[in-house]
């Protein structure tokens, strides 16, 4: 676990579309949760089920070693994160994108943000099964 000042630190140097090679320590619920991926940061990385296939056997396995680039960083000690591998994106990504986060490819190379707190309306909204409004984020 880092500490407050570690974690403000690293996402200092955290941008948009930065890629790591990333290890896939855990899978928990497949189909359901996501993945968590080790990218040697000391803090956890995680792709939301969201952004892998709706069949989650062609998810990445424990122990599978693959690219990843930063997503998202939010309040969590967590970095967001979606494979690079095609094989490893749900099949309409492209689509999903210009629902979801139609400003991505602008965001891509801009430092991430320090988080500010979410309100209560703004979590329900992210946390709709049909996520969040267009120009959320």
């Amino acid at each position: 676990m880092v500490t407050d000042a570690e974690w403000t630190r690293i996402r200092r140097g955290l941008r948009y579309g930065q890629v790591f090679e990333g290890t896939v320590v855990k899978v928990p619920r497949p189909g359901a949760v996501g993945i968590f991926v080790d990218i040697g940061l000391g803090v956890g990385g995680f792709v939301d089920v969201l952004l892998l296939p709706e069949r989650s056997d062609a998810w990445p396995t424990e122990g599978t070693v693959a690219d990843f680039e930063i997503w998202w960083a939010d309040s969590r000690r967590q970095i967001r994160l979606k494979p690079t591998d095609p094989r490893h994106l749900r099949s309409d990504f492209t689509d999903f994108v210009e629902r979801i986060r139609p400003n991505w490819s602008s965001e891509v190379g801009r430092s991430v943000p320090d988080p500010e707190p979410l309100t209560s309306d703004e979590m329900r909204s992210a946390l709709r099964p049909d996520g969040p409004p267009t120009g959320f984020a």
